[in-house]
Formats: C-alpha cells, structure tokens, sequence
C-alpha cells in the first residue's frame, strides 16, 4: 500500500471514529490495531503497543500534569477566585470600558490558574457575563472579550497543555512554559487595546461605570488580599527561570504554597482538599488515558514508513520556509475547531516533529506558535469548542451571536501570530535564561 493512501486513511478512520462518538482512547486503540493488522496480516505487534502504553504511562514527566490539576482545584474551590475578582475590580477603578478590562484581566489570571480555556469562558459567562449587561456593555463586545480572555489559559503557565505538547515533541517542557509568558501578555494587552479604542470610538458599547468610588484604604486592603495568591504563580516560574527546579518539581511547591496561603487567607479545609485530590485523579486519569493509548500512533506510523516518506517528500518540495511553516500552521488552526486540543496534538505532533527538524525550525519557537493556533481555533465557529463552554451558561444568547462576537479578536490573534513568527525573541528572550 502506498505510504499517503495508508496515512490518509488512518486519519480518516480516526475521524470517523471520533464522530461515532467513541471515547478517544478507544479511537485510537481500534486505529492502532486495524493498522498493524494491515501492515503485517495478523496481531503479532501489538505487544509494541503494550510496551509503549507502558513507557509512556510510567515517564516521570507527566507527573506535572496532574500537579498543575491540582493547583487549580485549589485555588477555585478555596474562593481564591472571588479575592482575585475583587482586587482586579477595584485596582482597575472608574473609567470607560472598566468591565471590559476586568474581563482581560481576570481572563488572563485565571486561565493561569486553571489552564483550561472551556473552564475559564464558562466561569467568566456566568459570573461576569451578567454583571456586563447589567451596566449597559454591548453583549456581543463582552461575549467576544471573555471568549478572547479565556483563549489565553492554553498559552499563559502553568499550562497542562504545555507539559502535553512538551511530552509528545521531546521538546524541552519547561522553556515550553516560560516561553508562552510574553506571547500571553502581548495577546492580553492587544485585546485591551482594541477594547478601549471601540469603547472611545462608540462610548455606547462601553458607558461610564456608575459604581461609587472606593476609599482608598478598602481598595488597598483588597489588592494586598489578592497579593499571597499571585505569589503561588510567581513562585512556579521562578523556581523554572532560576533552574532551581524541574516544571514537576516546581509544581509540587506550588500545590503545597497553594494549601497553605488558601488555608490562611481564603476558605481552604481538609474537605475540599479531599474533593480537589478527586477531582483531579477524574480529570488526570482521561488525559492520562488518551496519551497511553495514542503516543503508540506514532510508532505505527513509523513501522508503515509513512513518517520518513512525509518528511521526504515535504522536503523535496523544495518551498520557501515561509511557506512552509503557513501551511504547517494552517492545519492545526482548521483541525482545532473539529477536534479536541490534546486529541490533535496526539494526532499531529508525531507527524510535525520530524518535519520541524528537517526545515530547521527552532522548536520552541514553532511548538509555542502551535499552541496559540490550536487555542484560537478553540473559538473559532463553527466548531470551537470553547464557544459552545460559553454558550451553555448563556442560552439566551443565540449561537449565531457568539460566532460573530468572536471574529474581530480572531483577527488579532492572527496579527499577534505574524508578529511572532516575523520576531521570534519575543518567544525566545525567556526561554534564553534558562
């Protein structure tokens, strides 16, 4: 069998698995086997995909996965959020298009938490979300700004997609991490940006906040509540910057930070410990599960010759790397609104990984690009997963609605990701330190 017809028929029954509805591992199990199969007429290999769940399963870099989990259990379920809000809600004071810098802030923070975009866009809908309209904020420019916020979480540290994306590329997790910082931050001041000119522009979309100044001395007291909380991500990137410390090992410091400043400055008991150590073996035990069964995909394709091939007949093109590395963006970007972020990283990475080197792409620079397309593509309609996350805490608000909200901070993100490829030291200047 020719090496494209065998690969583009594996993702093609990969994809019709998907929409069966069958559970991604699953998917992937079923795809692995049926290849072996056809590779070599019986189930004599599948023991490799045993010995590859096992190695994979059993590497000691997944153990910040479920650390990361665990840190952002804590801190929304110790109301750590709400002292956050209110720090961010008084700092920021009475001016035009408060609300909207609330959003990108609070976004931003959060998503640096939890480092899930569909959890952020759902909290942020259903707590800020009515505040906005309430005060007269243009529902589709406060749709757009929280779904352009939470898009953030994938890029910003302490990122579980990071440690994913790292882990499947063999590229090095912790610049991985610091290298998100600043694309992160840039992204968040863009959309500020943006929001307060159209607030300028149309002082309809944005009216004067009517809330009544605070004393100076109660607006203090509430940022320096908020201050210990930004200490637990401070120290994780510190301890990583300085070396001190592997992602795994500054993960375990921030958990244990987390338990105590919860339990001195918010609502922390032995409880909801319990509960955030559940919740995080649920969530750690699928995305666990996903990547035993599928980083086996990968040796697969190469048993087929079909990854050598690739990279052979992508390198015989002969294209400009500009061009290059367009299209290598564009499919993950497209993907990313049909299928799940760690499903198409399992999916592509083993694919992408042996072309990057090949073209000569400095790694960290590509995989962080990779990671911003796959979190825009999450809210991009028709399919992004993260538009549906907001929709479901806003059924009076039509989908159609949504989809338009989103298109002008898609835009920006485009033009954020030309600058970043035109000037990688924005991605590297950290990373460098390391």
């Amino acid at each position: 069998m020719t090496w494209w017809i065998f690969l583009s028929g594996s993702f093609a029954m990969l994809l019709v698995l998907f929409a069966t509805g069958l559970p991604i591992f699953l998917s992937f199990l079923v795809l692995n086997l049926a290849a072996l199969y056809m590779l070599s007429g019986s189930f004599a290999g599948v023991l490799l995909i045993i010995n590859s769940m096992f190695d994979t399963g059993t590497s000691f870099s997944l153990a910040a996965i479920p650390l990361f989990i665990l840190l952002g259990e804590i801190l929304f379920r110790s109301g750590a959020v709400n002292i956050l809000f209110n720090a961010v809600d008084a700092l920021i004071g009475n001016i035009r298009a408060r609300l909207y810098a609330v959003a990108i802030v609070l976004s931003t923070i959060f998503g640096a938490l939890s480092g899930s975009a569909m959890a952020v866009a759902a909290m942020m809908g259903s707590s800020l979300l009515p505040e906005m309209r309430a005060r007269g904020y243009d529902r589709n420019l406060s749709i757009g700004a929280l779904l352009a916020g939470s898009s953030l979480a994938p890029i910003i540290p302490p990122s579980v997609m990071a440690v994913v994306l790292g882990i499947l590329s063999k590229v090095s997790i912790a610049e991985l991490l610091i290298a998100g910082i600043l694309p992160g931050l840039l992204l968040a001041v863009a959309f500020f940006i943006y929001l307060v000119i159209r607030g300028r522009i149309n002082p309809a979309l944005a009216p004067l906040s009517k809330r009544a100044d605070l004393p100076g001395r109660e607006r203090t007291v509430m940022v320096a509540r908020a201050l210990p909380f930004l200490l637990i991500i401070a120290s994780i990137l510190g301890f990583i910057l300085a070396g001190i410390a592997t992602p795994t090992e500054a993960a375990a410091v921030g958990c244990v930070t987390a338990v105590i400043i919860c339990s001195l400055f918010a609502d922390f008991s032995f409880s909801k410990l319990v509960s955030c150590l559940r919740s995080t073996a649920s969530i750690t035990t699928v995305i666990t599960i996903i990547m035993v069964s599928s980083v086996s995909f990968s040796q697969v394709l190469n048993m087929s010759g079909a990854t050598f091939k690739l990279v052979a007949a992508v390198t015989a093109l002969d294209l400009p790397p500009a061009v290059m590395f367009v299209m290598l963006q564009i499919l993950p970007f497209v993907l990313c609104m049909f299928i799940d972020q760690i499903a198409l990283m399992i999916m592509l990475v083993p694919l992408y990984a042996p072309i990057v080197l090949a073209l000569g792409f400095d790694p960290v620079w590509f995989w962080t690009l990779f990671l911003i397309n796959m979190s825009v593509g999450g809210i991009t309609p028709p399919f992004g997963y993260t538009l549906f996350a907001l929709h479901g805490v806003t059924k009076d608000v039509p989908l159609q609605a949504i989809f338009r909200s989103v298109l002008p901070f898609i835009g920006i993100f485009a033009l954020m990701i030309a600058l970043l490829a035109l000037f990688p030291d924005i991605i590297l200047f950290l990373p460098s330190f390391l």
